[in-house]
């Protein structure tokens, strides 16, 4: 009787000192437990009162063999993820706080309930550390406050700040958790990290085999570009001379204090590092051309380039960009011009198909336009912010550049004619576009195409003397696998033994893989599975699903999910742009819309006086600018019998408005 009930007392949460007062008490051929023992105990656990408190209470075991206090090996996967997303909670509250410029004081006890929470999933948190050198215990104290500081950091390092919170934050943590990439000693540029370069990688071949059927080429070109060739196109030139580096010696020499630049090595013609290709490949484009017979020409080529920026953002803007640049010359304006088009079109259905990224297509203003070119094409995307990102331009540059470098041509008549050209890229800030287009509060999200892991399997492995379930458990694993090769399916599974299985959820979520499928002992004897997919509209429970049919089930949930990413990214730019405004409105609305803020203001589609005068002010009254003319507004007749919004005078366009990265 007093046993029972004494067992029925410790379920209850009370400390830990408690505990071993009361064992104290008691026989100990009741529960095996010394007194001296527990006397012992309660001393070592006096001093970590406040955290013991804290901790959920441990099951008691009944099984002498198994010892008084049960560990972290007891909880249920499902217990584990509970607790996991705890810990997310509080690790948010105290970042929370921390940002509103909370006192320590007041930081301090959730940071030890933080600490109380991990424990419950690692006890040797709170083993008793060693005693410290007296040394160490006199350090100043502001010493000890910045260890302190350090320790907190750490303790929140894997925590990803809430869009709400901070908007920026939340994209640059969504990059560090999952590691996407990282910052390099170099200023400005950075390190595509593996599971970073493996979505450049998807991107890339999928958008290479665009451009092959467009009829491109690829083809390597020199990262050095003489000076003097950027001198021959103006407007060229002007667009980029603040952003290029410049080499202007070929070797070093020792010096006082260090290595320096050999003063004998200068270069008689510095060299740019490429901020872009066109000079380079039209020198080259003059050599290959010479009849109408070799028109058109076209090339492409995947590249780095380096443009020098004073403010960088992951993947946005940085100085150095991994893109794929492509160059082409026509006999004709018309054979150009529909080139270029052609190629933002393609750029828009990578979007759509690959990234479940609706896009605004459209034309720059005069004063957006790329340095150099007569019309550009562009694709707008919005982010869930409410600011647009420029996801990828296709160039219609005229004869400027045939003329600048005299490529030249002899047509069938035998006349001696200038080519005309194009120039088109994207570049690795898609990447930052699909975080900000799909991902949440627990991580990326990432569409089904683009994914480099589709499908993660975490197997659930039978007993460890059950030999049996192993072979049943390994062969139902290789046969799922198989089936979802045979589709096509990039599949992983994840059988580390020595991580958690609520582990490795949570990884693969903040990763972003787009389908979990759970099996284990109990699952197989019923043959079936647990689905989980990461995101989309009714898609957020668990669901059992029939082993045989699994890869099928597979197959078809993930174009779902993809669909559905996509029907709520174009829903989202649907109601982000706002239509039938006045320029004040507008103003009021985007004077305080900073890239932080989550849920801003969104885009307008107003009619406008073309005006590079009135865009400038426009730009420095309220940061928005002109993101493009859209194609299907200004076709559409859209302006006409309008007033511009800005100067009332007759429209002559259709202008979307807004903030941008």
């Amino acid at each position: 009787m007093v046993q029972n009930e004494l067992y029925s007392s410790l379920s209850r949460p009370f400390s830990l000192l408690m505990i071993a007062l009361v064992l104290g008490t008691i026989s100990r051929q009741v529960v095996g437990f010394h007194a001296t023992t527990a006397s012992r105990f309660s001393m070592q656990l006096g001093s970590r009162n406040l955290i013991t408190q804290l901790v959920s209470p441990r099951r008691i075991s009944t099984n002498h063999n198994h010892g008084l206090l049960s560990t972290a090996a007891d909880l249920t996967d499902e217990q584990k993820v509970e607790i996991e997303g705890k810990i997310k909670a509080k690790g948010d509250e105290i970042r929370v706080l921390k940002e509103e410029g909370a006192e320590k004081d007041a930081v301090a006890p959730l940071v030890q309930e933080l600490l109380a929470l991990k424990a419950q999933l690692d006890p040797s948190i709170l083993e008793t550390k060693k005693k410290k050198k007296p040394q160490q215990q006199q350090q100043p104290p502001k010493k000890k406050q910045k260890q302190q500081q350090q320790s907190n950091d750490d303790a929140e390092s894997d925590f990803i700040t809430a869009r709400e919170v901070d908007y920026s934050k939340w994209y640059n943590d969504v990059i560090r958790v999952t590691g996407l990439a990282e910052t390099s000693p170099v200023r400005g540029c950075m390190v595509i990290k593996p599971w970073g370069m493996s979505l450049w990688d998807k991107i890339r071949t999928e958008l290479d085999t665009k451009i092959q059927e467009h009829g491109a080429e690829n083809a390597y070109f020199p990262l050095l570009i003489p000076k003097s060739f950027l001198s021959k196109e103006a407007e060229h030139v002007d667009g980029f001379a603040k952003e290029c580096a410049v080499v202007t010696h070929h070797r070093l020499t020792a010096g006082e204090g260090g290595l320096i630049a050999d003063p004998e090595a200068e270069l008689e013609d510095p060299l740019i590092i490429r901020p872009t290709s066109e000079t380079m490949i039209w020198y080259m484009f003059r050599k290959w051309i010479n009849s109408h017979r070799d028109l058109p020409l076209k090339v492409n080529q995947w590249a780095n380039v380096m443009r020098w920026e004073m403010r960088t953002r992951p993947f946005l803007r940085t100085s150095e960009f991994l893109w794929q640049e492509g160059h082409t010359a026509h006999a004709n304006r018309e054979g150009a011009f529909e080139d270029a088009k052609t190629m933002m079109e393609n750029y828009a259905d990578l979007c759509e198909s690959l990234l479940a990224m609706p896009v605004v297509q459209g034309v720059k203003s005069p004063s957006e336009r790329f340095a150099g070119a007569e019309e550009t094409f562009t694709i707008e995307a919005l982010m869930q912010n409410g600011w647009a990102l420029q996801s990828g331009t296709s160039h219609f540059l005229g004869q400027s550049f045939g003329k600048a470098f005299d490529v030249k041509f002899q047509d069938a008549d035998g006349l001696e004619k200038d080519v005309w050209g194009t120039s088109w890229g994207v570049s690795t800030r898609l990447v930052g576009a699909l975080i900000m287009t799909h991902s949440d509060d627990n991580g990326l999200v990432l569409p089904p195409p683009v994914a480099p892991v589709q499908v993660v399997i975490v197997p659930i492995p039978p007993k460890k003397n059950d030999e049996e379930g192993k072979i049943a458990m390994n062969k139902a694993l290789d046969d799922l696998v198989d089936k979802l090769k045979a589709l096509n399916i990039r599949v992983k599974v994840d059988d580390r033994d020595y991580v958690r299985n609520g582990a490795k959820y949570f990884e693969w979520e903040r990763k972003g893989v787009p389908l979990r499928i759970e099996l284990g002992p109990r699952d197989l004897k019923k043959n079936v599975c647990i689905f989980k997919y990461r995101a989309g509209e009714g898609l957020e429970d668990k669901v059992s699903i029939n082993l045989d049919s699994a890869a099928n089930a597979a197959s078809e949930g993930l174009k779902v999910m993809h669909q559905k990413l996509f029907d709520a990214a174009k829903a989202r730019l649907a109601d982000g742009i706002t239509q039938d405004v006045t320029y004040a409105e507008m103003k009021a609305a985007l004077e305080n819309d900073e890239a932080s803020s989550y849920h801003g203001s969104g885009l307008y589609l107003v009619p406008w006086k073309c005006n590079a005068e009135n865009e400038d002010k426009i730009s420095s009254e309220c940061k928005a600018t002109i993101r493009c003319y859209p194609l299907e507004a200004n076709e559409a007749g859209l302006f006409k019998g309008k007033k511009c919004f800005y100067s009332g005078e007759d429209a002559t366009h259709m202008a979307l408005f807004g903030r941008a990265f």
